[in-house]
């Protein structure tokens, strides 16, 4: 699993990471994820056209919430945490290209949701990951802000 682009393991059912190559969707499987939800674009030059196919060849449930990296919505975070609450306590692999827009999804998951605190709710991803306009709003926005 270390392989795998920006790979954290941030609790034991919640992994991230950015763009997996097609063949490391097999460790995925093999490390007993079930779910796989990709929130990366699939026209992205590192998107694996396929994954949905991989994916369910491989017996886990894919879902694909495709976010812009400029523009991100309330609804797809507020959709995001809903969907992450109704899985708890299954093993999920989340990513998207570089493991940017997950770490943001996953903060407002685990913030608002699980109601971690903060120092457990931020991925390690915050550490190289220069914030732009765009991103440093999202992460600002509340519970009632997101609709959760």
């Amino acid at each position: 699993m270390d392989s795998i682009k920006n790979f954290i393991k941030l609790t034991n059912d919640i992994a991230t990471a950015g763009q997996p190559k097609e063949i490391e969707f097999k460790d995925i499987a093999e490390a007993g994820y079930k779910y796989v939800i990709n929130i990366g674009m699939l026209d992205h030059p590192h998107a694996v056209a396929t994954e949905n196919k991989v994916v369910a060849e491989l017996g886990l449930t894919y879902v694909h919430i495709p976010v812009a990296f400029d523009s991100p919505t309330k609804e797809q975070v507020r959709f995001f945490c809903n969907l992450m609450s109704s899985l708890k306590g299954t093993k999920i692999f989340v990513h998207c290209i570089m493991n940017f827009r997950v770490s943001a999804f996953m903060y407002h998951y685990l913030s608002k949701v699980e109601k971690l605190p903060e120092s457990e709710a931020k991925s390690l991803m915050f550490e190289y990951w220069e914030l732009d306009p765009v991103w440093e709003e999202l992460m600002s926005w509340s519970s009632s802000d997101i609709g959760l």
